[in-house]
């Protein structure tokens, strides 16, 4: 038995009880009045000795009755608990999922979505739990920790036995679009459960935590999960799997026709059945296309193949196609609406212009004029230092510039594609030079190096160059990186470190591919694109800005957040939560918009599952969201007044009619 306020019952009896005890002491006053006849004056007398005070109280059925309807209330003031478990209280962990398939609406249940189930499922288990106010026969109460996850865990409320405090924890819990990843967030559950006493061997004085999952199972990394037998508890929540997806979505515009766009986009259908449902294509909220597209049901036959989604690929084409939000939706209504949709920002038809700064190198003007610009330009060192730099910092009239083995010693800000030696100011030093280098590793997966193959790059010599730590090394010569990416004063560096003509570069394919991609990049025709249309997790970056410059970002879930460039001059938003598009202004520039899709094939299979094989552990799911540790006792004893009350209400009346 435990009382949650048993000092308020407690100072509620020594106020109400001696005041119940004192009117029935106190004595009547009675006004005096003539009478025609003492017949009935002994029963007078009686009544007066009754309610003479100090006399003793005499057997009264209704002050008994009274005084049980008072004890019953008070006893209901102290918040009685009848504990049905006995021994030291539990530690439990709640790891509550709000990944993309937890924002699923399933049939029949009146609007909630799976992550309100789960949430309630939680509250239920918290409320079941035991807990301890003031005083308790039993040892401890139970103690929760509440861990919100997708792609990244999140504490929302530490141990604690306070109940108000994790409810309150548990409705704070928002929906994201992100993946459900569950590995760091049993880390991080684990890290915090550690016992700081620990006894010999190592191990931990107290037990170990229960770990309680609320789900719908969609685990994506659950092969990395180690748990060990009956550690975790899994609450399923979800009925259906049937949902309508764009897992794939690009538009690109046409090399010898800017102003034509092509669209590709790719839909999954998750259900047993074969649908139809419309495909809506607009531009800037402006629809131009419509069209209906069949989609095959997944399939269900063969173990390989179990439970793989049908899929329809489609291809629209808009012409005079203007910069804007491009928009693909399909119009079935399903379950899950945020994979519904997918966005991208479509830049205005360009073509690059680059400016070629070199004292002479056939090789490299060849290749550049061999790349579709709209303007290529060439010069020379000394005519690049009479340049206006500060106008061209302003009007800005190339996409790029292309330093061969010239180090200026003003940089206008740019995008640039260096060869040879660093300029300074950047800070980049370049503590000498290296001789016969060979390319040992590149990160092939960036937009600079796709399709490039540096196996067989050699240079005679080159600069062994010290970068700051904010430089992205994209390829490394054994002794020192090769290509590297900086962004300095709001502009941007391409490095390569040694002088292509001193290597076999010029002789390999991947020198071609290498200046296309890198013009690309720094120009923005592909580079802006890959920036702008995100995948939801991954981070918003604004380059080429003055250090300091403010700028107010809007989207989903964010109304006019402020930021502000470092002193590099990149704003960054860490990381996108909800799909969308996401606007940031800027001063004295036009409006930078930023697709955020969720693109994911495995989120958008939304079927609940009913066991999750965590590296080889099977965890079955329950039926229930906990076993009830306590149960209040305070409602039945207020019903036990109420009843009292009537009692002695009808005694009362029963003795005035007699």
């Amino acid at each position: 038995m435990q009382w949650l306020t048993p000092l308020t019952a407690v100072y509620a009896a020594a106020v109400t009880v001696p005041l119940l005890l004192l009117l029935y002491f106190l004595k009547l006053k009675r006004a005096e009045k003539l009478i025609s006849t003492t017949l009935l004056w002994k029963r007078a007398v009686q009544d007066l000795q009754v309610n003479a005070p100090f006399q003793r109280i005499r057997r009264n059925l209704l002050l008994f009755l009274q005084m049980l309807l008072l004890i019953a209330i008070l006893l209901a003031l102290g918040k009685p608990v009848l504990s049905l478990t006995t021994g030291p209280g539990r530690r439990y962990v709640l790891l509550i999922d709000r990944s993309a398939s937890m924002s699923a609406i399933d049939a029949g249940s009146g609007g909630a979505t799976r992550l309100d189930t789960a949430k309630q499922q939680a509250k239920e288990f918290v409320r079941s739990l035991r807990s301890k106010e003031f005083f308790s026969l039993s040892t401890s109460a139970d103690q929760v920790m509440v861990i919100a996850f997708d792609t990244h865990a999140k504490v929302m409320c530490n141990f604690t036995p306070d109940k108000a405090q994790l409810l309150s924890a548990i409705d704070t819990i928002t929906a994201g679009h992100n993946r459900s990843l569950l590995s760091e967030a049993v880390a991080v559950a684990r890290a915090f459960a550690q016992s700081p006493g620990v006894e010999a061997n190592n191990r931990s004085s107290q037990e170990q935590a229960q770990l309680v999952l609320f789900s719908d199972g969609r685990i994506q990394d659950a092969d990395q999960v180690v748990v060990s037998p009956g550690e975790m508890i899994f609450n399923r929540t979800g009925k259906s799997g049937d949902n309508i997806a764009i897992t794939a979505m690009q538009a690109k515009r046409s090399y010898e026709n800017p102003e034509q766009v092509s669209v590709f986009a790719t839909l999954a259908n998750y259900g047993t059945e074969q649908v139809t449902t419309d495909v809506q294509l607009s531009l800037n909220e402006d629809v131009r296309a419509v069209r209906s597209v069949p989609i095959p049901p997944r399939s269900t036959a063969g173990a390989g193949d179990a439970n793989k989604p049908g899929k329809m690929a489609i291809n629209l084409t808009l012409t005079r196609a203007e910069a804007g939000i491009l928009e693909v939706r399909q119009l079935r209504a399903d379950a899950l609406s945020c994979d519904d949709a997918a966005w991208a920002i479509l830049a205005p038809p360009k073509r690059l212009s680059v400016l070629l700064v070199t004292a002479g190198n056939v090789v490299l003007e060849s290749v550049l004029r061999a790349c579709p610009l709209a303007r290529f330009e060439m010069c020379s060192p000394s005519e690049f230092e009479q340049m206006d730099h500060a106008l061209l910092s302003v009007e800005q009239p190339f996409d790029a510039i292309v330093l061969d083995n010239f180090s200026p010693a003003e940089l206008p800000r740019c995008r640039y594609l260096v060869f040879g030696r660093p300029p300074d100011g950047i800070d980049v030093s370049v503590s000498g030079q290296l001789e016969n280098q060979v390319i040992v590793d590149w990160r092939t997966r960036h937009a600079v190096l796709k399709y490039v193959n540096l196996v067989n790059l050699f240079a005679a010599k080159c600069y062994k160059m010290d970068l700051p730590r904010d430089a992205d090394v994209l390829a490394e010569f054994n002794e020192t990186p090769a290509i590297a990416l900086l962004r300095r004063g709001g502009s941007i560096f391409l490095l390569a470190g040694f002088d292509v003509m001193q290597s076999n570069w010029p002789f390999e394919p991947s020198f071609v591919l290498f200046c296309y991609n890198a013009l690309g990049f720094l120009g923005t025709e592909f580079g802006q694109e890959q920036q702008n249309n995100l995948q939801v997790g991954q981070p918003i970056v604004v380059d080429g800005l003055s250090p300091d410059t403010e700028a107010v970002i809007s989207g989903p879930g964010i109304s006019q957040e402020q930021l502000k460039a470092n002193p590099s001059g990149s704003i960054r938003l860490p990381a996108t939560d909800t799909v969308g598009v996401y606007n940031i202004e800027l001063p004295d520039q036009q409006p930078k918009l930023f697709a955020v899709n969720l693109l994911d094939s495995a989120e958008s299979n939304i079927e609940p599952v009913d066991q999750i094989s965590l590296s080889g552990e099977q965890v079955k799911a329950e039926e229930h969201a906990g076993a009830r540790a306590n149960l209040p006792l305070w409602s039945f004893l207020v019903g036990l007044a109420l009843v009292l009350a009537c009692l002695e209400w009808w005694v009362y009346n029963s003795k005035v009619r007699i």
